[in-house]
């Protein structure tokens, strides 16, 4: 029995996705790279560090990875989340979650500050119960931490009474390898089968 969800949020709960594609691909212009628009938007769902060095050497990144991910993360809020949307229904699908009596919690890459913006876009904060963001994983998805993080702060919950619903196959594979089941939601762009 379903006990409690997990939501991802870019992507799942706000419409996010090319906001933050469009953000890294300027970024990355400006540290020397002009990445096509879709290279990028096909790496969107991981965090920062998984996701610079599809795009930027060892040495590159040794050198500005910092430097480049605090950039990116000044343009996106300066520029692109003024823009940031709920997808329609999302305060709807998690009153009806709580009024079935599951736990609530997100578990996202956003910094902390980003998780907070998105949870009042949504209009959501005071529904949630838990949640995590980049600064309680070691590594971005598609690596486990964030939803380990977030299934400890759940409880004395096995792996088969939570559910992570998220966008992407990197939302998929990281909760899989923590044993988590997965509903995919088609709003973050990626296609059905992947």
């Amino acid at each position: 029995m379903i006990k409690a969800v997990i939501f991802d949020i870019d992507g799942t709960l706000v419409d996010s996705v090319d906001l933050h594609a469009q953000a890294w691909k300027e970024t990355f212009k400006e540290y020397g790279k002009d990445v096509p628009y879709q290279q990028v938007r096909h790496q969107i769902g991981k965090g920062g560090d998984q996701l610079m060095p599809v795009f930027f050497s060892r040495e590159e990144l040794e050198e500005f990875g910092e430097e480049m991910e605090e950039h990116r993360s000044k343009l996106f809020k300066r520029e692109f989340l003024p823009r940031v949307r709920a997808f329609p229904q999302v305060r709807e699908l998690f009153e009806r979650i709580k009024a079935d009596g599951k736990q609530l919690a997100l578990a996202s890459s956003a910094k902390e500050d980003e998780l907070a913006a998105y949870k009042k876009i949504a209009d959501i904060a005071d529904l949630v119960e838990e949640e995590t963001s980049s600064d309680d994983a070691d590594k971005s998805k598609p690596h486990p931490d964030i939803f380990k993080a977030a299934l400890e702060r759940l409880g004395d919950l096995k792996p088969d009474e939570v559910i992570v619903i998220g966008d992407t196959p990197y939302d998929a594979e990281a909760a899989g390898k923590i044993g988590l089941r997965t509903i995919g939601f088609l709003s973050g762009g990626f296609p059905g089968r992947y």
